[in-house]
């Protein structure tokens, strides 16, 4: 889990927000209010959502509040790994903005997850060289497999 986040207020300039984003190398921001609480997240997608509705509406969002995305997939700091893999594997979300009592306190991305298992893996072999499955409950060799 990263903890230093770039955050953005609701009312940013959406041209500042995607200078912010590209500045930092990020694909997205989540979008706090001033006590931390979680309103949104800032996107590549997000802005794919401007250059549309400009080209059909002619009348582009100034505020990323407008087009950010509302509803966000969350998760807290007890989430199991394999429900966030599970997470991602079924949405379309690309960072996971972590809450303890509705406040941010730090995001995991698909990377984060992926380096994770990889970790928990090596750490976990008991055998040079062995396969690994991702279980359920943890990492094991596949020798300890069920026969199917």
């Amino acid at each position: 889990m990263k903890t230093k986040l770039v955050t953005l207020p609701p009312d940013t300039n959406v041209f500042d927000a995607v200078d912010l984003l590209i500045k930092n190398k990020i694909s997205g921001a989540p979008v706090v209010d001033k006590d931390n609480r979680l309103l949104g997240v800032f996107s590549e997608k997000s802005v794919m959502k401007v250059l549309v509705e400009a080209a059909y509406e002619q009348v582009p969002a100034d505020r990323i509040d407008g087009i950010m995305n509302a509803e966000p997939c969350t998760i807290t700091e007890d989430t199991l790994l394999v429900t966030m893999a599970q997470i991602f594997l079924n949405s379309e979300c690309r960072r996971l903005p972590v809450l303890k009592d509705g406040i941010l306190v730090g995001q995991v991305s698909r990377r984060d997850v992926v380096q994770a298992a990889t970790k928990t893996a090596s750490t976990n072999s008991h055998h040079h060289g062995e396969k690994h499955l991702l279980y359920l409950s943890a990492i094991r060799a596949m020798s300890d497999a069920p026969n199917v």
